[in-house]
Order: structure tokens, then C-alpha cells, then sequence
């Protein structure tokens, strides 16, 4: 509490404001946000609750946030409208499941084969992405915010194994954002389906494979009695969650308290990540010890080959169609190349050198 406090009143001194006239006239604000998760949800949902939290406790109760989760609005992808007409002032979710409303909305999640965590965050607060996403949100009234990171994501659990392009064929996947308009392409029948409906919907037959995050929420999920195979990822290599915020309600808010929104928000983004990470090694070493018969597979290069092809062509005929895109997705490979130069140059060789050493 006491650093916390500390942090407060360094805002206040940097923006020329002081704590008795930011509340001086009494003033409290009472929001709420919408998620996508369910109530408890570890990780993504833990994201918007230590968010809440900081906010509260820095604004000394002069803003607090009330968290509806999806069993609550019974609309788990509903979230982007309802901070759009104003029912919620915030909302936790994914950018990419509003690519049916506002295709460009889904770079700011994640794209195949695109950056890494620290590569994405790099790009966002330096690279020029927070300006493209502002951009992109303006026309709806909602401001967008990195709301956390799962890391690279997993390529999903298979009732069968990927040998070959044509097993891809017909095949039933759950798998959200571009990734599945990709494997469409090959053939595939991708769907969206809500989180709380995953297990059943395979149990059933109703899809043959899922895609959801990796070791650290997978493992609660129970997919690992039903499909065999899992299969390392290539479609969610920084899979970044966002708060969405109102910006009608943000615009009401006193200076004060609109930076410590959004350093609260920017605070619990980050934790997220490192909380992910930490879950997915606990839980990788529990699914290799408890669980020996879950084969872990990476898909074959012929079929990555094809993948990757497919990505290309498909991201390249949307590019030649909107100019906003083609801005975006111009943006992001250009970051991309630049950055990964470096993360070659020391992750990748860091980690060849200390294998090599084993």
C-alpha cells in the first residue's frame, strides 16, 4: 500500500495536479467491465481483477471498477459492443474476435507468425502500435489498451495426428482470429467457440481439435482426455489481451485518475504475461510427468510450409484491399524484421549456446 501511495503522488506531481483538488468536490466514480471469461477464470481473468484492484486502492476509492463476468452479461463475445454503446465503460477481452466487425482490430492481438511477447510490447509502446490501434478504435468511441499476454500460444489438441496438408482437409477446429481463416484456406473448417463450451464441444464430435491457450490453462481444462496430440503453436505467437475502455466515460474522468487507469491497466497486462509464463512451466512439467501418454508433436514442415504460404497469400490480398491494413500490417513487418534482428542475435543465440552446453 505504502509504494502504491508513493506511486500516486508521483502522477500527481507530473501532471500539475494535487490530491485535494483532484477530489474536491467529493466525487466518486462507479464503473463496471465486462469479460469475456468466466467468474474466477485463473490468469485472464485475474488480469482484470488485480487491475480493479490497483485502481481502487491508488485513487483511494475514488474510482472503483465492478467486474461482470460472462455469467453475468451472458454475452462472452458481446464485449466489444457493449463498451462501444456505453454499458459497460470497460471491457476484457481478445481484439481478434471482433475481426468479423473491424478486420484490423485482430493485429493488435496477435498475427501468425508474428512477434514474440517482448518483440509485440517493444512494438506497441515504441514501435508506433499503440498510435494504429488508437486509430483503429476512434471511429467506434473506445479506447484499447494491451490487457495481457499468454506468450506463444499452443497449436492445439488433435484427435488425430497431422501427418500431412491433407489431413487438414475437413478437419473441424476451433481456432480463433486470423489463424483460422488460414487454415480455411488448406481446407479446414475453423469455428469460434466460447471458452466455457470448449470441452464439451469436443467430447461430442462437434469439433475434431481446439486450439485454446497452452500448459497454463489447458491442463484445467480436461482436453488431455479426449484428444492425444499436442501439437506445438505457430498461430498465437503473442497473444495480447485488451481492456477497452469507453471513451466518453474516460473523457469524465478527472486527469488524475485517467493515468492511474491506465498505468493500473498497464501494470496488470504485464503481470499477466509473467504469470503465464510461470504457469506454463509449472504445468508443461506436470503434463510430462503426469500424463505420458499426451503426445506432444510439432506439425511437419511440409504442412508448416504450406501454413505459412497460405498466411502470406491471404494477408496480402487484405492488405491490397484496405489502405488502413496494408498500414498496419506494413507497421508490424517492418517492426518485426528490425526486432528480430536482435532477438536472434541474443535470445535465440543464448539459448543454441547453453543447449549446446548440455
Amino acid at each position: 500500500m505504502k509504494a502504491k501511495h508513493i506511486l500516486l503522488t508521483a502522477i500527481i506531481l507530473t501532471f500539475g495536479l494535487s490530491a485535494t483538488a483532484g477530489a474536491a468536490d467529493g466525487k466518486k466514480y462507479r464503473w463496471r467491465l465486462a469479460e469475456t471469461w468466466g467468474p474466477n477464470f485463473p490468469i485472464f481473468g485475474d488480469a482484470s481483477k488485480n487491475m480493479a484492484k490497483m485502481v481502487k486502492e491508488m485513487s483511494d476509492g475514488r474510482l472503483t471498477i465492478r467486474i461482470d463476468s460472462a455469467n453475468k452479461h451472458k454475452s462472452a463475445l458481446g464485449i466489444f459492443d457493449f463498451v462501444k454503446s456505453g454499458q459497460y465503460q470497460m471491457g476484457h477481452s481478445a481484439s481478434y474476435y471482433w475481426k468479423g466487425k473491424d478486420f484490423n482490430t485482430m493485429f493488435f492481438t496477435t498475427v501468425p507468425f508474428g512477434m514474440t511477447a517482448p518483440e509485440q510490447y517493444a512494438w506497441f509502446y515504441y514501435g508506433g502500435g499503440m498510435e494504429l490501434m488508437k486509430e483503429t478504435y476512434d471511429k467506434y468511441g473506445i479506447l484499447s489498451f494491451p490487457g495481457g499476454n499468454t506468450g506463444v500460444q499452443m497449436g492445439g489438441w488433435f484427435r488425430k495426428e497431422i501427418n500431412t496438408v491433407a489431413d487438414l482437409k475437413g478437419l473441424k477446429m476451433r481456432i480463433p482470429g486470423f489463424a483460422g481463416e488460414v487454415l480455411a484456406k488448406l481446407g479446414a473448417s475453423p469455428t469460434n467457440i466460447p471458452s466455457a463450451e470448449l470441452y464439451t464441444a469436443l467430447e461430442r464430435n462437434t469439433i475434431d481439435a481446439l486450439e485454446w491457450v497452452g500448459p497454463s490453462l489447458d491442463l484445467r481444462m480436461g482436453f488431455h482426455k479426449i484428444a492425444p496430440y499436442y501439437y506445438t503453436g505457430w498461430q498465437e505467437p503473442a497473444t495480447e489481451l485488451q481492456f477497452m475502455v469507453n471513451q466518453k466515460a474516460y473523457d469524465s474522468l478527472p486527469a488524475d485518475l485517467q493515468k492511474i487507469l491506465t498505468i493500473a491497466m498497464k501494470t496488470a497486462a504485464y503481470d499477466m504475461y509473467s504469470q503465464s509464463t510461470h504457469e506454463n512451466g509449472v504445468n508443461l512439467k506436470a503434463l510430462q510427468t503426469e500424463y505420458p501418454d499426451v503426445k506432444i508433436r510439432t506439425f511437419p514442415q511440409p504442412v508448416m510450409n504450406a501454413i505459412r504460404e497460405a498466411n502470406d497469400e491471404l494477408l496480402a490480398e487484405f492488405a491490397a484491399k484496405d489502405e488502413e491494413t496494408d498500414k498496419i500490417l506494413k507497421s508490424i513487418q517492418r517492426y518485426q524484421e528490425q526486432v528480430r534482428a536482435w532477438t536472434k542475435f541474443a535470445d535465440q543465440a543464448y539459448l543454441e549456446s547453453f543447449e549446446s552446453n548440455e
